[in-house]
Parts: C-alpha cells; sequence; structure tokens
C-alpha cells in the first residue's frame, strides 16, 4: 500500500471464518542491551484499547472471534479469527491500535506487572524453567539472541518509562514494518477493499526501520555452565551455533535435530532411552532463528546416572552423524517434516501466518514450495553439514544439576 503496509490475500474457501494476521518486524533482537523484554511487553500493550475502542477482547468476543498473540526473537505476531462477516470489524481493530494505541501510565503500570507475574510463574517457579535464560549467554556473547524475549533482566521492563515504551512504539508499529496477511472465504478483490479501507488512513513513517544487528564472532573455544536446582532430576543441555535461516543449510541442521531427537524412532530415544536406559527423555532440535541460531540436544537423567555420563552420551551421539547418514533413516524424518508442514496448512488461520512468515524471511512462495526444499536433501549433504557444525571447539555445555548431585 502507498504508506508501506504489505498486504496478502487468501481466498480460503473451506472455511466460514476469516483470519486477521498481521507481523510486525520487531522481536528481542531489536531491542538494546539495557532496554530488553520490550517487544513483548509490546505483545500484551496492544491488547490495551485505544480511544476508540478501549475494550479490545470485548469487540472481538461479541463478534464471536477469538484473537492472541506472540513474540519471539526476530518478530511480534498478532492475528484475530471470527465468522467471515466480521473481516472487516478485525481489520479496523488492528488498523485502530496500529496508529492509535492508548499509552498511558495506568495501561503500562497494569502490563509491567503482568509481565513481571509471567517472568515469575515461567520462568522462576518452573522446573527448569530458567534454563534459557543462561544458555542464550552461554551461546551468544555478542549477538542480541543472548537474552531471551521476556528480557535479560525483568528489571528492563518493570522500570520502563512511559516515554520508553512510546518511542518503541512509534519506531517499530508502523505500516513499513508490517505484514498483513487475510485469509477468508471472500475474493481476492474484495479483502484487498476491506484492507485499503481499514489501513489506508493510517499514515506511514518513511522507510522501514533496519538496524544492523552485531555478528556473533566464530567461537573457537568450548564453554561450560553449571546449574545447581531444586528441580526432580538432572539434566544436560549442549548446543553448537549454526548457520542463519538464509544458508541452504538451515534445512540440513533441521534434518539433523530431526535425526536425533524427533519421535521414538530417533537416534537419542532409541540409543539412550530405550537401550541403555541413561536418559528418560531426550530431544533434539534447532532455534530457527533468522540469524544464526543453534542446535540444541538436551536429555534428563535416570537415577544412578551422572550428568557427565549423559552430556558425554549426546555428544557422542551428534558426532556419530558425522561418519555417516542411511538414506532411508534421512527420508523417514524427511516424510515426517512434510507430514508436520501440511498438517500445518489445515486451518486457514495457520496458512495466514505462513503467508506473513515466509514473505518476512523474503521469499512467499515457501508458503507452498517448503517440502520441496526439504526433499533435495541428500546424506552426503547432511553429513556435511554436520562436519560444518559439530565441532568440539564450538560446544557449549550447559549442566543442570540437582541440589543433592555431587
Amino acid at each position: 500500500m502507498d504508506n508501506g503496509l504489505t498486504v496478502l490475500t487468501h481466498e480460503a474457501w473451506d472455511t466460514p471464518l476469516a483470519t486477521t494476521n498481521i507481523l510486525y518486524g520487531v522481536g528481542s533482537r531489536n531491542e538494546e542491551a539495557q532496554r530488553t523484554g520490550f517487544a513483548h511487553l509490546f505483545e500484551h500493550l496492544m491488547f490495551g484499547g485505544t480511544p476508540r475502542v478501549p475494550d479490545f477482547d470485548r469487540v472481538v468476543s461479541s463478534l464471536g472471534g477469538e484473537s492472541n498473540a506472540f513474540t519471539n526473537c526476530d518478530y511480534t505476531n498478532y492475528y484475530i479469527t471470527l465468522p467471515a462477516g466480521g473481516l472487516a470489524t478485525a481489520l479496523e481493530l488492528e488498523a485502530d491500535r496500529m496508529a492509535h494505541l492508548d499509552i498511558s501510565q495506568r495501561a503500562l503500570e497494569v502490563q509491567q506487572h503482568v509481565v513481571t507475574e509471567e517472568y515469575n510463574q515461567r520462568y522462576m517457579n518452573q522446573p527448569y524453567g530458567d534454563v534459557w535464560l543462561y544458555l542464550r549467554p552461554l551461546c551468544y556473547k555478542v549477538h542480541p539472541y543472548r537474552w531471551a524475549t521476556i528480557g535479560a533482566d525483568i528489571r528492563h521492563v518493570s522500570e520502563a518509562t512511559l516515554g520508553d515504551v512510546r518511542e518503541f512504539h512509534r519506531r517499530w508499529y508502523r505500516p513499513e514494518n508490517a505484514i498483513l496477511a487475510i485469509a477468508a472465504p471472500l475474493k481476492h478483490e474484495e479483502q484487498l477493499r476491506m484492507a485499503v479501507a481499514a489501513f489506508g488512513g493510517v499514515a506511514g513513517g518513511g522507510e522501514p526501520t533496519c538496524v544492523r544487528l552485531p555478528q556473533e564472532p566464530l567461537q573457537t573455544e568450548a564453554r561450560e555452565l553449571r546449574l545447581r536446582r531444586g528441580v526432580p532430576a538432572p539434566v544436560v543441555y549442549v548446543a553448537w551455533p549454526m548457520c542463519d535461516h538464509a544458508d541452504p543449510r538451515f534445512r540440513w541442521c533441521d534434518l539433523l535435530s530431526d535425526l536425533l531427537g524427533n519421535g521414538t524412532s530417533s537416534r537419542l530415544y532409541s540409543h539412550l532411552v530405550r537401550g541403555e536406559g541413561l536418559m528418560t527423555e531426550a530431544d533434539a532440535c534447532i532455534t530457527g532463528d533468522a540469524d544464526a541460531g543453534l542446535i540444541v540436544l538436551s536429555g534428563k537423567m535416570a537415577p544412578g546416572h551422572s550428568t557427565e555420563e549423559g552430556m558425554e552420551a549426546l555428544i557422542r551421539e551428534a558426532y556419530s552423524l558425522k561418519e555417516g547418514i542411511d538414506a532411508e533413516e534421512l527420508q523417514k524424518v524427511v516424510n515426517k517434516y512434510e507430514n508436520t508442514f501440511v498438517y500445518s496448512q489445515y486451518k486457514a488461520a495457520d496458512r495466514a501466518l505462513g503467508l506473513c512468515y515466509y514473505t518476512w524471511l523474503g521469499d512467499t512462495d515457501l508458503v507452498n514450495g517448503e517440502p520441496d526444499e526439504y526433499r533435495r536433501a541428500t546424506p552426503e549433504a547432511v553429513v556435511q553439514t554436520a562436519r560444518d557444525f559439530l565441532k568440539t571447539e564450538c560446544e557449549n555445555r550447559l549442566y543442570y544439576e540437582t541440589e543433592r548431585e555431587g
């Protein structure tokens, strides 16, 4: 649109519902080191209302709809799903809070309290809840991925001023920094007409906000951290830096993690849980970030086994991938990926999110074509990727031990 907003439409004739999904290109990576947690704080503030619509959720509920949002390292995403007859209202609600969010001192104080309570409940009062508060800064020393979306220090949120948050909104919550996707049982032209009617009056602020993020230096020495907590069982984590999402090897890293930890037939479960009985749980994943992310393995120790045994076993299984991968084993995880991807497109709301996400990454066509990219995987390419990233000097070892261990 003229104000810089990107709009995508999807004719979803298989549902009587409509979804508006709006992605703002701001996550925790865009925060300043002394003002972290702001992207997540704004996820909450955006439901605070405007002078025109003081109670956002009440209006959505009155139309038989639901709305929610999430924040990650890279972006913040909002959606409304409701009967298709309410689409115009949903678009007006999103445009209204983009342009006229009521950021009062009272609203700020309420959400500061809510976020602080979330921090206490999810991170401080849950077994293993604070792991990412330690694992990220262990793996990252320069890049903003070194803090979690909740923030590096919850005091950054609790001490935020009204001026701080108003400036954050002005800088990031603008049409140029947003992508809107609509999925509804309506023709493209009608959806676009509604979007223009709702957002046409929202003023743009110029060019999209662009920030050059610091590049994480190449890791040349293994790192280690030991935590002692009152948890039911000790857990070990090991993480290696990997490539960014634009690198073709990103998908091979994803497949590496699936080979190790996707389901009961994976290597970690087959060997360390069911086979040796060394662990009661074992998993592997990638963080999936846009910039250089992490390959992460974890295992919860079975009684009678030490964290040292567990760490050695996780690393051994990871490094075994560098010796070779069977074509049938690789095809299994490729098939699993495709199954998960197709299932994720079942709801029109998920398709709208996918349209925003892949457009934000820079290739909208991947909303349909991502499985084709994964099918190009070969055992040789995946093995070489394991050799590229799974290196001894790049290990980040986190021991999460019980208070009684040792």
